[in-house]
């Protein structure tokens, strides 16, 4: 059973970003995760060890500013520095995997979305197709239930036009029970120390960033996509993202939806099977073929 190794790399802006690199025995692919608002790589641990032990190198970032990186904390810039984020970690995981096989850089790179790291994975993947072999979302903030009201929404557009970057606005996801119904993870959730609660007004501004970036180029993402809800969330709005989705240029998606689940599929008590449906996706993606 594989356990992560806590590493880190330098953005292009000078920042250390830290990660959780979870080591495959043989691989025969490349996971960049990403994770949402408020939570970490900590957060998703088992669901790391289970891709890992399917044969997957998973290179999970703590995105700027959340979990294990203490410095501006909830700030990003825009969102194209939060893509740069995710290209420059998949540029490392393939460089590494070139120095381990001899110069072989033929496994595929997938990316994974969860919660408001979705909005990043797909922006990602609409703008830079040749870098990405498959999408993987998880209960992706694509489209939410939870969202800013037309007040807010002003305030954040004067912010940028002020440039007002660091204003912290609390995250409205406080209530552990939005995440799960399960008792310890709630307790998890109320006690994590990483856990963000603030955000800035540019991180919040650097989010519609990437909505724009994905209603204007939806059809460029090509790759195979995996989508997985939850029946029960009270942060997504399923209808919605599934509406958003099959926009995508993709001519390959799959979409399943566990009823019975809440936001958090990490958190589910029958989890591994969730992980089983994932695993066998990433092992099985039809015509995936490696980016160089």
């Amino acid at each position: 059973m594989s356990e992560p190794s806590i590493r880190s790399f330098t953005a292009s802006d000078g920042y250390k970003i830290h990660f959780r690199h979870w080591q495959s025995q043989s691989p025969r692919g490349i996971v960049i995760a990403l994770h949402g608002i408020q939570s970490h790589s900590g957060w998703y641990a088992a669901s790391s060890r289970a891709i890992a032990d399917a044969g997957f190198d998973v290179y999970f970032a703590d995105r700027r500013g959340s979990g294990l990186n203490g410095s501006q904390r909830g700030h990003a810039a825009h969102g194209m520095r939060l893509i740069n984020d995710v290209r420059a970690l998949a540029a490392l995981a393939r460089h590494e995997q070139r120095l381990s096989s001899a110069g072989d850089s033929s496994l595929p790179v997938i990316v994974m979305g969860i919660s408001w790291g979705g909005k990043t994975a797909s922006a990602a993947a609409a703008m830079f197709p040749e870098e990405f072999s498959g999408l993987a979302l998880l209960y992706p903030g694509l489209a939410l239930r939870i969202r800013a009201n037309a007040w807010q929404r002003f305030r954040l557009k004067l912010a940028r036009r002020l440039e007002i970057t660091k204003a912290d606005i609390p995250i409205p996801l406080r209530a552990p029970e939005l995440f799960t119904d399960t008792v310890e993870w709630r307790q998890f959730i109320e006690d994590d120390p990483l856990a963000l609660h603030t955000v800035t007004s540019s991180l919040l501004n650097a989010g519609c960033d990437l909505d724009e970036v994905i209603a204007a180029r939806a059809a460029d993402i090509r790759c195979p996509v995996l989508l997985m809800l939850a029946g029960r969330d009270r942060i997504i709005d399923n209808s919605k993202t599934r509406v958003l989705v099959t926009r995508f240029g993709s001519t390959h998606l799959t979409s399943i939806c566990y009823p019975d689940a809440c936001h958090t599929l990490e958190f589910e008590p029958d989890r591994a099977a969730i992980f089983s449906d994932m695993t066998e996706w990433l092992g099985k993606r039809p015509t995936l073929t490696a980016r160089q």
